[in-house]
């Protein structure tokens, strides 16, 4: 069993940053792939990117490409999302997620543990 629970949501203007940060309990944090998701007012949970246990591979959505970041610390037990140029669209509540499988997961559907949420707001 893991337990996430996400933090560093906020308010931001538009071009600004914010990082999220996932906190994993147990540990057996490093046998677990990590993604973040994202879900905006009368949309469906999207991809936003994943790493693999290590750290060492990386995908991400086209949309967020080039802006975002993830990186992982495997002795805190900690996924992060480093956010910037946010924009108006990038509003949503984000998930973080765990994947016990190998390779780097995109579909909701191959998570195994989910975290609450937090929310982020972009204004323009």
């Amino acid at each position: 069993q893991v337990q996430l629970v996400e933090s560093g949501g906020g308010l931001v203007q538009a071009g600004g940053s914010l990082r999220l940060s996932c906190a994993a309990s147990g540990r057996t944090f490093s046998s677990y792939s990590m993604g973040w998701f994202r879900q905006a007012p009368g949309k469906e949970r999207e991809f936003v990117v994943a790493i693999n246990r290590s750290g060492g591979s990386t995908y991400y959505a086209d949309s967020v490409k080039g802006r975002f970041t993830i990186s992982r610390d495997n002795a805190k037990n900690t996924v992060y999302l480093q956010m910037n140029s946010l924009k108006p669209e990038d509003t949503a509540v984000y998930y973080c997620a765990a994947y016990s499988g190998y390779g780097l997961g995109y579909r909701l559907s191959e998570y195994d543990y989910w975290g609450q949420g937090t929310q982020v707001t972009v204004s323009s």
